[in-house]
């Protein structure tokens, strides 16, 4: 980082009469981390980095190789506007080193970072914009609950949207960051919502993504309610989904649109939608991380399971939406908000950008709803499931040469164990479903 840059972030700092600074990364779940340290030490930070303990950051690194640093990125800082204006918190997001100021190849922004190069030297930029949705629950004695805080539907407005208030406070925070929005509302399932902000350059969304989850958290709970991402909260109801819009420019112009191709699409875009779905198993594994995620990948909640694309049908995993020109995009529509948005992103990257290099053909698009289509009926057009849990998921990605390699030995390492004792957990629990099904008959 140049003198210049320090000296500019210091006088920063210094005028927006900061205490203390958050600096801030993510494990391989995507869940943020950070130390706090005294806005004093912004200039030690800033120049020769801080110095951490990664032994005990989930699928980091072992005890012997455990001494990284952090080295915050300068265009992230940011104020966080609900901390107390007497004592104001600022924060960076921080890239990982070693010894010798190498990249620690187990930091999701790294991967990230490193197959967006990939992309540069084809020359591609990559633009993703999701669309987060979260629940927002009662908090019961100081702990999270199921229970519904209002019981609006889609688009609702108050006295039924209850929350509408939350969701606006959040927007004002984003704003304040930085996030340009572009809607927020109420969503399909009781106390479910939905906040969108414009898409960027795919490793400013990751940022975007991790710290849209941690404010709506850090908000929900000033008003006494629990914000959860988790894929499926409640049985019988939609879960929450991340679909993701992601499209290639190249030379300044969008590569997706062709006004003279096939439904204005490119020859690019075809091959990557071709790439995304040839390995769309693999990347299910990251961007549906956990047990819970598959249960939302089922038929008839509005999420996609079916391996197919289409222009308009949302029952297919890849849809292209009506806009065309440089707003030409593939919305990819696995992906859950449990889910780490670098490894996700960078997945998705490796799975098009194959796609190109190999020209996959994506096939006919399928445009009529699978959900009422016979199996049969799949069968003849060779429409394929994704995995069906964790564990399936995890196989398809270890046998994927692309994902797996742009995912590295180290994360991919890391992720094997957590899948395993994750499986191993679950499959040797006794759930109160089995109680009720199986105590009294047997």
């Amino acid at each position: 980082m140049s003198t210049d840059i320090v000296s500019e972030l210091l006088e920063r700092i210094d005028a927006d009469l900061v205490k203390f600074i958050r600096l801030q990364f993510s494990d391989i779940q995507g869940l943020p981390k950070n130390v706090a340290i005294p806005a004093a030490q912004a200039e030690k930070a800033l120049t020769e980095g801080i110095w951490f303990d990664g032994s005990s950051i989930e699928g980091f690194c072992r005890i012997e190789e455990s001494d990284m640093l952090l080295k915050p990125d300068p265009t992230s800082y940011s104020i966080l506007p609900w901390r107390p204006e007497n004592g104001r918190v600022a924060r960076f997001i921080c890239d990982l080193e070693t010894y010798g100021g190498k990249p620690f190849e187990g930091d999701p922004r790294y991967i990230l970072r490193k197959t967006i190069a990939e992309a540069a030297a084809m020359g591609y930029t990559f633009n993703t914009g999701p669309e987060l949705e979260f629940f927002l629950f009662a908090m019961q004695n100081g702990m999270p609950s199921t229970e519904f805080v209002d019981h609006g539907g889609y688009f609702d407005l108050a006295p039924n949207d209850a929350a509408e208030d939350v969701r606006r406070q959040i927007v004002l925070a984003l704003t304040d960051m930085g996030f340009d929005i572009e809607a927020s509302h109420h969503e399909v399932a009781e106390s479910q919502h939905e906040i969108d902000f414009k898409y960027a350059d795919a490793l400013v969304t990751a940022d975007r993504v991790i710290t849209f989850k941690f404010a709506t958290k850090a908000i929900a709970l000033r008003e006494n309610m629990h914000a959860t991402f988790m894929a499926k909260p409640l049985a019988g109801i939609n879960g929450s989904g991340m679909h993701t819009h992601g499209s290639l420019a190249k030379d300044g112009k969008n590569a997706f649109f062709d006004p003279d191709g096939d439904r204005g699409l490119s020859e690019t875009a075809r091959h990557w939608i071709g790439g995304l779905l040839k390995h769309a198993p693999a990347i299910t594994r990251v961007a549906n991380p956990t047990i819970n995620s598959y249960k939302r990948l089922v038929p008839g909640y509005e999420a996609p399971v079916y391996i197919t694309w289409s222009t308009a049908n949302r029952s297919a995993l890849i849809r292209v939406p009506a806009a065309r020109g440089n707003s030409t995009r593939a919305e990819f529509r696995s992906p859950d908000p449990m889910c780490n948005p670098y490894l996700t992103f960078a997945a998705m990257l490796a799975a098009g950008l194959d796609g190109i290099k190999n020209r996959i053909d994506p096939g006919e698009s399928t445009d009529v709803n699978i959900y009422h289509m016979t199996a049969a009926e799949r069968k003849a057009q060779n429409i394929q499931m994704l995995p069906g849990s964790l564990y399936e998921a995890h196989q398809a990605m270890l046998a994927d040469d692309v994902v797996r390699n742009t995912l590295g030995t180290h994360v991919v390492s890391g992720l094997d164990a957590l899948t395993k004792a994750e499986w191993d957990s679950f499959r040797m629990c006794v759930h109160p479903w089995e109680h009720e099904r199986y105590l009294k008959l047997y």
